[in-house]
């Protein structure tokens, strides 16, 4: 019992020290914002990636998985020899059929980052999340997302075709708006 007790002390000690070098106070809160503290950054550092950044980083990448396994079975691809650092999904250790699936999540859940105030187009312009039809075709490609999830958990490629083809599409409705134009986020 003395022995925790010591151990306890010193570990207090120790807290209290660590607080006070790092100028909180013992029980490790930091010391409150002086009234003339600056203020929070603008909108734009809450949404560091512009729409252009969103799509390459996240709607492209995960978009390509569900093309692959569209002409080869995800089943059958072999890990890296490395799956723990695989750049290939499909050989990563969360691959195959998982691999799959979890595009088809990401996109459906990636779809809300495309409704955040202050994301800005690779062009300066705001998102066009006034604009009429942005809520409807960002919902497309929920539900194209959702449906290659779908799709995935039975493992069927035939199935994976159909909903790759309703991804295609609801790319193609944004596309055709948006970025086939030389007026981007109009």
């Amino acid at each position: 019992m003395r022995t925790f007790l010591s151990v306890a002390a010193a570990l207090s000690l120790t807290i209290t020290a660590l607080a006070q070098t790092k100028g909180g106070d013992a029980k490790g809160k930091a010391p409150a914002a002086p009234a003339n503290a600056a203020a929070p950054k603008a909108a734009s550092s809450a949404t560091p990636a512009t729409l252009s950044q969103l799509m390459k980083g996240i709607f492209y990448p995960n978009s390509n998985v569900i093309f692959a396994a569209q002409n080869d079975d995800p089943a059958k691809i072999p890990p890296a020899k490395d799956a723990s650092i695989a750049v290939n999904p499909l050989e990563s250790a969360y691959g195959k059929w998982e691999a799959v699936e979890n595009s088809g999540l990401a996109l459906a859940e990636a779809t809300r980052l495309l409704t955040v105030a202050g994301r800005k187009c690779s062009n300066g312009r705001p998102v066009p999340l006034s604009n009429p039809d942005w809520a409807k075709l960002v919902n497309g490609m929920k539900q194209a997302g959702l449906a290659t999830y779908e799709a995935a958990k039975t493992k069927n490629q035939d199935k994976i075709v159909d909903a790759a083809d309703v991804m295609t599409q609801a790319c193609s409705n944004c596309h055709d708006k948006y970025r086939e134009v030389a007026d981007r986020c109009k």
